[in-house]
């Protein structure tokens, strides 16, 4: 009997031939899907639709789609880093677009988790203080990058500042790190279908006993922050603002500051 013989592998000519047919297939591509952007941002001033168009929720359903895809190599990283590119240089097409950052005592990785999450597109400034940030962010198309420090309480302004909301956690993957800032603006929050709930409140006592109050209820979560009287919670799932659930966990001055999906790779 004849032996099989294993194909031949192909050259390193062959492969780099192939590499640049299939760049050139890409840059055709994100081209096409450039115009494409343009052309919505022309179709929403004919209809007559103003104001930033970031949406957050179609944003996630867009990537979680992309990765319930069948690929070979491409790993998850690769994928949300590119359509986060791809996805903020369409936002900036359709209008104004920029991001403030307050990174507290991690400054240069803030700005990292924003450019992971933002892309390049957008410009991005610093500021001195939270607050600063939060302004930046009621101005069009704006959006505040804010670290989750110890000892800063600046999301409790949001309980004041309605509008406001967090939307995104930053990173958006597990594998980058634990969630360390968030991103605010005035953009509407919808629910994705894996989703984390923002929510604070001034109840007095341990963290731990307030968790144990919400678990009574049927609802899940975990610590942030604490600092200035106020708890920061991360909430399993979505709650709309005025939830009786959380009416009736511990504290007078509490409420739903904003909500975000969960890391893509959980």
């Amino acid at each position: 009997m004849g032996r099989d013989v294993p194909p031949a592998a192909p050259s390193l000519d062959a492969v780099r031939a192939r590499i640049d047919a299939v760049d050139g297939e890409l840059l055709r591509l994100l081209d096409e899907r450039a115009s494409l952007a343009a052309a919505v941002a022309e179709a929403k001033r004919a209809a007559g639709q103003t104001g930033f168009g970031l949406r957050p929720d179609r944003e996630a359903h867009v990537v979680r789609a992309l990765l319930a895809q069948p690929r070979e190599t491409a790993d998850t990283a690769l994928i949300v880093r590119v359509w986060r590119e791809v996805m903020a240089d369409s936002l900036s097409r359709q209008g104004p677009f920029h991001l403030s950052v307050w990174g507290g005592k991690s400054e240069a990785h803030t700005v990292e988790l924003a450019r992971l999450r933002f892309g390049a597109a957008p410009p991005l400034a610093l500021t001195a203080k939270p607050e600063e940030a939060l302004a930046a962010a009621r101005t069009p198309g704006g959006v505040a990058v804010l670290a989750l420090e110890t000892g800063s309480a600046w999301w409790g302004r949001l309980l004041a500042q309605p509008t406001l909301k967090i939307f995104a956690t930053l990173p958006c993957l597990a594998q980058w790190g634990p969630l360390s800032a968030v991103a605010v603006s005035e953009v509407p929050i919808e629910p994705t279908g894996a989703d984390m709930t923002f929510w604070v409140t001034d109840a007095p006592g341990s963290a731990a006993a307030v968790l144990d109050a919400l678990g009574r209820d049927g609802v899940a979560g975990g610590l942030l922050g604490e600092a200035g009287g106020l708890k920061l919670f991360a909430l399993a799932g979505f709650y709309q603002v005025n939830d009786e659930r959380l009416a009736r966990a511990p504290g007078g001055l509490s409420g739903v500051i904003g909500a975000a999906p969960e890391p893509f790779d959980v």
